[in-house]
């Protein structure tokens, strides 16, 4: 008889935790709250238009790429979905005239050059920063001393590609953001890096991000969350696996320092083993006390969340001769909170029709930054949505200095806070992904706790700065735990 999982959390690694489980022999039920899969892999219809709020561009989308055999595993990517690798990447509108960042770092150094000779220097010391991290994809390995259908290892090829990536990194992080940009002489070229980057994160992002760009990588599945979500659903009850929606779990049973179910409002769910996949930084609700580990501590001691609040906009215009992201420096800076913001980045979904009727966009402004203190005050006084309002009235204002086209188009205006997502996805003070600082250790936190037997944690938080990918192996890696405390053989990817 083989035995019962129950895992705390449908997003995705909930799911790809579900996956990994069932593929290797056990009875697996997962457990969501919300009416819908996917926690912050999402997004939402509002008037006729989708808004994304989830997927901006995908690791592992690249078909040379380990992390794209473990997204074919779980279903998420098949030979059926489109990849989107628009060029350029993003576009900086810098009065008038286009400061491109291409995923062809080859194509960005050459317009780069062209736009200002008397930074050639800096500007091929950017792009070789960038191919210097180029061959540095996520590995997809195992854990010691599971037993697995196929063994994965290190690739010595990516250690190798790892030393360049650290020296990089320990050079960089030292300098400050504004310190790297004022190198450059062209106002557009340091506008355009500021708009792309944050001051307390520096510029290090920035030279990973754009490597990964430049390796192939980095494309955007069309249709964007919501489908990727759904085909991940489809593996998953295919296998056999069971899906609770709209069930909350209100507590891990332990019995003598072993997990024995799961409550659920005022049903017990028995079960062998758990994996708990919901926001680590808030789980002690599910535990009687929370678990003491070295790393649960570490973790809670250094996490910063990293916020953001959405603006999106479903408009009577066809946008398609707009790049699909668009940078800009605004006339009047907009404030939320502490929080100021001189640059606007909107991604443009008009290429994909599965944001909008024909003729119509959807865009989406990000507003990154730690809101929620503000957002909080704003609801106990009751201005929340006179604030939201007010945020996505001057949003579309600037918005219409640089898109003329929408003025007076626009149907649908849709505002999501860090308070929609603790809402809906149960994170940590609503956070997207944790807040990536040059002195922050990048390290993976481990799935279980010693003298906890059946305990087993997933979930982005794990695996700093975050991220779908991080998300997905996590979840594999509490298998491989599971596969290798109860004697199961762990089946891998092909």
């Amino acid at each position: 008889m083989s035995k019962k999982v129950i895992v705390i959390g449908g997003g995705i690694a909930g799911l790809s935790a579900g996956i990994y489980a069932r593929k290797s022999g056990f009875d697996v039920t997962i457990l969501e709250s919300h009416s819908r899969a996917g926690g912050n892999c999402t997004s939402w219809e509002r008037g006729g238009y989708l808004f994304e709020g989830g997927m901006h561009w995908l690791s592992g989308s690249g078909k040379d790429e380990d992390l794209h055999r473990s997204w074919r595993y779980v279903g998420a990517l098949d030979d059926s979905v489109g990849i989107q690798t628009a060029e350029p990447f993003f576009e900086y509108n810098h009065m008038g005239v286009p400061v491109r960042a291409y995923r062809n770092v080859d194509a960005m150094e050459k317009h780069l050059m062209e736009l200002s000779p008397s930074d050639e220097k800096e500007i091929r010391g950017l792009c070789s920063n960038v191919r210097k991290v180029k061959n540095l994809a996520m590995p997809v390995t195992d854990i010691r001393g599971v037993k697995a259908t196929k063994k994965r290892r290190m690739p010595v090829s990516l250690l190798l590609s790892a030393m360049p990536a650290f020296f990089l990194m320990r050079k960089f992080s030292k300098i400050p953001r504004d310190a790297y940009i004022k190198r450059f002489n062209h106002e557009g070229i340091r506008n355009m890096l500021r708009s792309c980057t944050e001051d307390k994160t520096g510029i290090v992002p920035f030279f990973f991000t754009m490597g990964i760009l430049a390796r192939g990588d980095g494309g955007f599945p069309e249709g964007g969350s919501l489908p990727f979500v759904e085909r991940i659903v489809r593996t998953f009850r295919s296998l056999g696996g069971e899906l609770l929606l709209g069930t909350r779990a209100d507590r891990v049973v332990i019995e003598d320092g072993k997990a024995a179910g799961v409550v659920a409002g005022e049903r017990r769910l028995e079960a062998d083993a758990v994996i708990v996949t919901t926001d680590t930084m808030a789980v002690g609700n599910l535990f009687d006390a929370l678990p003491e580990a070295d790393w649960l501590g570490e973790m809670r001691g250094v996490c910063e969340p990293s916020m953001v609040t959405f603006v999106s906009l479903g408009i009577n215009a066809d946008l398609k001769n707009y790049p699909q992201v668009l940078t800009f420096k605004i006339k009047k800076p907009i404030s939320i909170g502490t929080q100021t913001y001189e640059y606007l980045s909107v991604n443009n979904y008009a290429a994909d029709p599965a944001y909008s009727a024909e003729g119509k966009t959807a865009v989406t402004v990000m507003l990154s930054g730690d809101t929620y203190d503000f957002w909080t005050k704003a609801r106990e006084e009751n201005r929340y949505g006179e604030e939201k309002q007010k945020l996505a009235g001057e949003v579309e204002r600037e918005l219409a200095e640089q898109m003329p086209e929408i003025v007076g188009k626009i149907e649908v205006c849709d505002v999501a806070t860090p308070l929609t997502y603790e809402r809906y996805c149960g994170t940590w003070k609503g956070s997207f992904m944790t807040e990536m600082t040059p002195s922050m250790k990048i390290k993976t936190y481990p799935a279980v706790v010693k003298g906890l037997s059946g305990v087993y944690f997933a979930g982005h938080r794990l695996m700093p700065p975050g991220g779908l990918p991080a998300a997905l192996m996590t979840g594999r890696a509490a298998v491989q735990y599971l596969c290798r405390d109860t004697g199961e053989v762990f089946v891998s990817e092909n």
